[in-house]
């Protein structure tokens, strides 16, 4: 990739100077705004911009994305590394990130170089969007619009998440994720297929009634166990007595099989 005069990192596609950078601004009026809207704890735009490492850490990121595309990529790498300093989150400069990512406390998010999030995508602290594989190609998830992952939740390989899913805290995600779906354990298994799209379901979870698909599993298991017991019973009742032999002890009859 050809490198760029640094003055010009994010004018692409002809864009004139001072339109990429209300551009810029724009943006990150609108992931203030997003994060404002998912956290009730925010009561200002400038505490947002203040105290917030999630929109720091996006602030660094989109500076070294800049500088990736225009081929500064050990500029990217540096940006990115302050930011991880700073923060606690590391973005790797190669990743595509949609508009109003929330990184919601964020100590420990780490988004691999071909991750790609959608628009209103929300991390918890502990997240990993990691690779599983050495080659240099796609190796990283895909994550769809309004995805919300659980604290501690691991991503791994390069997998799809369909839009409006939920990863709860501390699943071990590595295939595929239908839209919508709720996923839970290690390895996620699915526990909603359908999430509702209109409540916001903080850490992923919908719920405290939220089914365990294990105990679940166990349930069906101890019901069939006693339905077969009970059926035993029924046979052994509905059989004829085994009639004994007469004047043979039982204790002789053992010892003469022995």
């Amino acid at each position: 990739m050809p490198v760029q005069p640094f003055g010009t990192l994010l004018c692409r596609n002809g864009h004139r100077p001072y339109i990429v950078r209300a551009m810029f601004f724009k943006n990150f009026a609108d992931d203030i705004s997003g994060m404002i809207a998912r956290d009730p704890a925010a009561r200002s735009r400038l505490e947002v911009v203040l105290c917030y490492p999630g929109f720091h850490a996006l602030l660094f990121y989109r500076l070294a994305h800049a500088a990736w595309q225009a081929g500064w990529p050990l500029l990217g790498r540096f940006l990115s590394h302050v930011g991880r300093v700073l923060t606690g989150i590391e973005i790797h400069p190669g990743a595509r990130i949609g508009r109003r990512l929330f990184v919601d406390h964020g100590m420990g998010v780490v988004i691999g170089e071909t991750a790609e999030l959608g628009d209103d995508v929300m991390l918890y602290q502990g997240v990993t969007l990691g690779g599983t594989s050495l080659h240099k190609g796609k190796r990283h998830p895909t994550l769809g619009d309004r995805v919300i992952v659980g604290a501690g939740a691991q991503i791994l390989g390069p997998i799809t998440v369909g839009a409006g899913a939920r990863i709860g805290a501390n699943a071990v995600v590595v295939a595929d994720v239908p839209a919508g779906a709720t996923m839970v354990g290690i390895p996620a298994r699915a526990v909603q297929s359908r999430a509702s799209t209109g409540d916001f379901c903080a850490y992923g979870l919908a719920g405290r009634d939220l089914p365990d698909p294990v105990a679940r599993a166990l349930s069906g298991l101890i019901d069939e166990v006693a339905a077969l017991k009970a059926r035993v019973a029924e046979l052994e009742a509905a059989a004829p007595p085994v009639p004994r032999a007469s004047g043979i002890d039982e204790t002789s009859a053992i010892a003469a099989a022995e």
